[in-house]
């Protein structure tokens, strides 16, 4: 008799025990595999071509107009092209508490809405209390195309003539 139970738990006739035992065990199994899966995934980057966080190409260098400020939403910053013709790209963030800063150009300026710093086409601060001039992004211009790369932030006090990106 102890065989014949011994079999039917091992044998061909699992009990209504030993099948939900197996259930559980797989959807366990499932459950951990997904959690699994989901932390790898999260912990990737993802950072899509054009994006904010890589190289954003902004266009053919004769779009944008001399003296002109230009945003870029996705990229998170506005692309400056001055008087001379070289060009800045400026991250969009104020140097005080890193509010968004939006361009005015009947003013010619960014104004944070935050606490009123004010900025030039260059970045330069003209109203504190932002503590210095915008963040900078790497601007490279390849067979006449403006390219932006948003991974590498930065940091300066001030405009200096050498930031500036020629065609």
């Amino acid at each position: 008799m102890a065989d014949e139970q011994k079999q039917t738990k091992l044998g061909s006739n699992p009990t209504r025990r030993d099948f939900l035992k197996l259930i559980w065990t797989g959807l366990g199994v499932l459950a951990l595999a997904e959690a699994g899966g989901m932390a790898v995934a999260f912990s990737l980057p993802r950072i899509a071509e054009g994006e904010f966080g890589g190289v954003v190409t902004a266009g053919p260098v004769d779009d944008f107009p001399r003296n002109s400020v230009t945003p870029f939403n996705q990229g998170r910053f506005y692309l400056s092209r001055l008087e001379d013709g070289g060009f800045l790209a400026l991250y969009r963030k104020c140097t005080h508490l890193g509010c968004a800063v939006p361009w005015e150009p009947t003013e010619g300026r960014f104004m944070c809405p935050c606490h009123a710093s004010a900025f030039d086409a260059k970045g330069n601060v003209l109203n504190p209390p932002a503590p210095r001039a915008m963040d900078l992004f790497p601007v490279l211009i390849e067979d006449g195309i403006v390219k932006v790369d948003t991974g590498t932030v930065i940091q300066r006090d001030k405009f200096d003539p050498s930031q500036v990106v020629y065609p």
